[in-house]
């Protein structure tokens, strides 16, 4: 064999970070290293890999061919190295949207974590299409995703239905009226998630188009926030009833019945379609599924630790 696995570790490191120095730290190797190891592999098969732009590389068509194909491989070692070890489970990486990740995934975590207490993980918090850009840079092993994605190198599973909810706080005018019809909500001033979030492109899609033209007073990018900001009379939201839970409960946000909307959506389960599943992220789907219960709702799932 013509290469060695270091080498395909290192061609991976240096693509996901695009520079040699970053991958050579992130690798605890010193940047000389990791340089003349690329160099080798790209001069052994006469096959450049990568663009040079100033101190950034840019994958080349080849080096986008053989990324998933290095990844793959990569995966399989360590499932060999786990096998070999013991049986620990591989390291890892999950990304979840931040409803998930704030109000769900952090349970799917510690139950994980309690049975195999040996198997490193983590989680990466951010919106929809942060977590589809790095499932497709092979920055996490599986993603848990309230947006629809449609992408060739994405496998997409359906995992809960979940739905989203219009709401305000006590003291609006809405709270005492109980539901709303699409006039009346246009004409309120709205605070909602922003561009390229699942909720927000849940809203665009279904909300948006029946109110015409409505008044966007805020965006932000965390659920909390927005909680706090209609919780300050600001103006009303539009959230995951998920999120809301123990707001309603606790009578600091109200809903606002729209029985005009359609507002359900699902959770997904989404990994790299050319990306071989391990038993880590087998493990780990298991799990998502033992939490929820078979019920496959938000609506239903017994939590008493969401916040």
């Amino acid at each position: 064999m013509k290469f060695s696995l270091r080498q395909i570790e290192i061609f991976s490191a240096i693509a996901r970070e695009q520079n040699v120095s970053r991958a050579a730290g992130r690798l605890c190797m010193s940047q000389s290293a990791a340089s003349n190891a690329l160099v080798e592999l790209e001069r052994q098969f006469d096959c450049p890999l990568f663009d040079r732009i100033g101190k950034s590389l840019h994958l080349n068509a080849s080096g986008r061919a053989l990324l998933p194909m290095a990844e793959q491989l990569l995966d399989q070692a360590r499932e060999i190295e786990s096998c070999l070890g013991g049986g620990v489970l591989a390291p890892l990486t999950v990304g979840a949207t931040l409803t998930i990740g704030n109000y769900l995934g952090t349970l799917v975590i510690a139950e994980y974590m309690q049975q195999h207490p040996e198997a490193p993980v983590s989680l990466q918090v951010a919106n929809t299409q942060s977590i589809v850009e790095r499932l497709l840079r092979f920055d996490c092993d599986i993603g848990l995703i309230e947006g629809e994605v449609s992408h060739p190198d994405l496998l997409v599973e359906s995992w809960l239905e979940d739905e989203l909810v219009v709401f305000c706080g006590p003291a609006h005018p809405l709270a005492a009226a109980g539901a709303a019809d699409t006039a009346t909500l246009a004409g309120q001033a709205w605070i909602l998630r922003e561009l390229g979030s699942g909720t927000r492109r849940q809203f665009d899609r279904g909300v948006a188009p029946l109110l015409g033209r409505y008044n966007l007073r805020l965006e932000l990018e965390h659920t909390e926030a927005i909680k706090r900001a209609v919780e300050s009379n600001l103006g009303i939201g539009c959230l995951s009833r998920l999120a809301l839970r123990e707001a309603f409960r606790r009578g600091s946000l109200v809903e606002i019945a729209t029985p005009q909307l359609d507002l359900r959506r699902h959770f997904y389960r989404v990994r790299h379609a050319r990306r071989h599943e391990s038993r880590a992220v087998q493990t780990f789907c298991a799990v998502c599924d033992r939490i929820c219960g078979g019920v496959g709702r938000t609506a239903d799932l017994v939590l008493p630790f969401i916040p």
